[in-house]
């Protein structure tokens, strides 16, 4: 589990396309600090599994329904990533519950820079929007953040200097792609009582 706070901006510096899949080498100084073969790494929101580590670098390996399900795809070299590690059990919960299982893909569709923080515009997904609420939280390519505005095609948030200088939202513009992980609790409560409609309707 994560929680959406990014612990640094990595680097995509190698790209291996397999027939099925993709690997990565990306670089990340602090994430790879004790890491070892097994564990979890959020890139951009996606968890990912280290393969490989040596110094500050590590090796992941993305299947085919990942790719097509998140931005990752459109990564290359050079690319900047979120990098987040797993909290650990006992830690502060900072930002929300973040599975690091990416619900679908956005796109970036304005900026509205201010003195102090900047509203960013973002195209949301027909079949996600019902999870998506004012004052909410969503992940944005692994960033915990708090919706602005909701609407049923598109949501704003607001970002604040640290946020811009920290994450790969500071340097992406429009027509820029970006994953989409809704809140977790909307989507058992959902489902929850959608159960309970049905069993009721049975009980009649």
């Amino acid at each position: 589990m994560f929680t959406g706070i990014v612990e640094e901006l990595g680097e995509i510096t190698a790209v291996e396309n397999l027939d099925d899949a993709c690997r990565f080498r990306l670089r990340g100084p602090v994430v790879t600090e004790g890491a070892k073969h097994g564990d979890s790494i959020a890139v951009n929101g996606v968890c990912l599994t280290v393969v490989e580590h040596e110094g500050d670098e590590f090796t992941a390996d993305v299947m085919a329904e990942t790719l097509k399900r998140s931005s990752l795809g459109a990564l290359a070299i050079g690319s900047r990533v979120n990098l987040e590690r797993p909290t650990a059990v006992g830690s502060r919960l900072g930002g929300h519950i973040v599975q690091g299982h990416v619900d679908g893909t956005g796109e970036i569709l304005g900026r509205e820079p201010s003195e102090h923080w900047e509203i960013v515009k973002i195209s949301l997904p027909a079949d996600l929007s019902r999870y998506v609420v004012e004052k909410g939280s969503i992940t944005v390519d692994g960033i915990s953040l708090t919706v602005v505005d909701a609407a049923a095609d598109f949501f704003t948030v607001s970002l604040i200097p640290t946020t811009l200088a920290l994450t790969t939202l500071g340097i992406k513009q429009p027509g820029d792609p970006v994953n989409l992980e809704v809140d977790v609790i909307a989507k058992y409560v959902e489902r929850m009582l959608g159960d309970r409609a049905v069993g009721e309707g049975t009980a009649r």
